[in-house]
């Protein structure tokens, strides 16, 4: 029978010829489907994708932030912590001992004497370093301060009693206080103080480098904080009133 060829050439023609082609509908949906995915992908890539960091992240640097700027306002302008480095104030501060300076009080009350201050010393005796010294106040403004030969110190003609704070010896004699030049007698203007070390002989001071200007006080020492069994609030000397 000749039908098998005419039907099988029939297929052929109608698959290759210029009729509705089934396979067409599925290569368009292909097609179409790729440029879908190219069009979303670049998108994508011209899209600028905003990302906010997580909240707990931005009270963290906040946190932080507001610490630094408290710790630095405390430090500049209320009290700062210092360590002992000298020998010059023995026995009252020993050398690696930390203090907070009261940077606070002193502008509105006035250093007395027998304060124990930290200050920035004259720059021919600053080491490289720029250290700070501590030592106690002695006069104030407008008085005249004597070291005489009998080796104390005498403030407006008036003798001062030291025996509580400055160094004494291994038999328990205080240190007389000796001129550290030919000078012996200071008078301090009406910005000025007169600074000593508790430990006379081995004490840089206003007898080596004369009375200092106030607005050099770094501030007044009033804690001892470190180490943990010196621990105490640093107290002021009484003296007689000066006649």
């Amino acid at each position: 029978m000749s039908y098998e060829p005419l039907w099988g050439r029939a297929v052929i023609r109608h698959t290759e010829g210029t009729g509705p082609n089934p396979v067409l509908p599925v290569r368009l949906v292909v097609a179409a489907a790729k440029i879908a995915r190219r069009t979303l992908a670049g998108n994508h890539r011209h899209t600028p994708v905003v990302t906010r960091p997580p909240r707990w992240l931005l009270e963290v640097v906040e946190t932080l932030a507001l610490t630094l700027l408290t710790f630095f306002v405390i430090q500049t302008f209320v009290a700062q912590p210092f360590q002992v480095q000298q020998t010059s104030m023995e026995r009252t501060f020993e050398p690696d001992q930390y203090v907070l300076v009261d940077k606070l009080t002193p502008r509105f009350d006035s250093f007395k004497r027998g304060d124990i201050v930290v200050l920035h010393p004259p720059k021919d005796v600053e080491d490289e370093s720029g250290t700070p010294f501590i030592k106690r106040v002695i006069g104030l403004p407008g008085e005249t301060v004597q070291v005489r030969d009998d080796g104390f110190v005498y403030v407006d003609g008036v003798r001062l009693d030291e025996q509580a704070y400055t160094y004494r010896d291994g038999a328990g004699v205080n240190e007389p206080t000796t001129p550290e030049t030919e000078q012996s007698e200071w008078t301090l203007g009406a910005d000025e103080l007169f600074v000593m070390g508790d430990h006379r002989e081995s004490s840089a001071d206003s007898r080596s480098f004369g009375p200092v200007k106030i607005e050099n006080i770094v501030g007044r020492a009033f804690l001892r904080y470190w180490p943990a069994s010196t621990f105490g609030i640093v107290s002021r000397p009484s003296y007689p009133p000066q006649e």
